[in-house]
């Protein structure tokens, strides 16, 4: 086989370390249905196209997608070769996804200006209590 075969095959600790994964994390997928390798006796062996599929996954995890629509995106590609409705679906939910973390981004802009505030009063009461002169009875 030829390093451009599709059909070309690879172990589950060869993927794994390809992918910065455990061979844990692929049999994760595996049995979530998202990834099918085959099998050569009892080892696990992966085409391309698993270790494609798990480069997409791991990506959409990444960018914060759920395992189900990961599935949806996959299911997708797999029903359309023209992949219209993938890159359809994909751009709505990545629509969302920028959406979501925008709101995140301005919560925790918000949040990081209200912590420095109170660090900022906590601090000059520490000062002004350190630099009070005791009253002398």
């Amino acid at each position: 086989m030829t390093a451009d075969d599709p059909q070309e095959l690879r172990g589950i600790q060869e993927v794994a370390a390809s992918l910065g994964v455990t061979a844990r994390t692929l049999r994760f997928y595996e049995d979530r249905g998202l990834i099918e390798p085959r099998r050569v006796g009892t080892a696990r062996v992966y085409t391309r196209r698993e270790t494609g599929r798990m480069q997409l996954i791991l990506r959409g995890k990444r960018l914060g997608f759920s395992l189900r629509e990961i599935e949806e995106f996959l299911d997708l590609y797999d029903a359309d070769p023209q992949h219209v409705e993938q890159m359809r679906a994909l751009a709505e939910r990545c629509r969302e996804r920028i959406e979501e973390l925008n709101q995140q981004k301005i919560a925790i802009v918000q949040t990081l200006a209200e912590l420095e505030t109170i660090e900022r009063e906590a601090m000059e009461r520490v000062t002004a209590a350190l630099t009070e002169i005791p009253a002398v009875p």
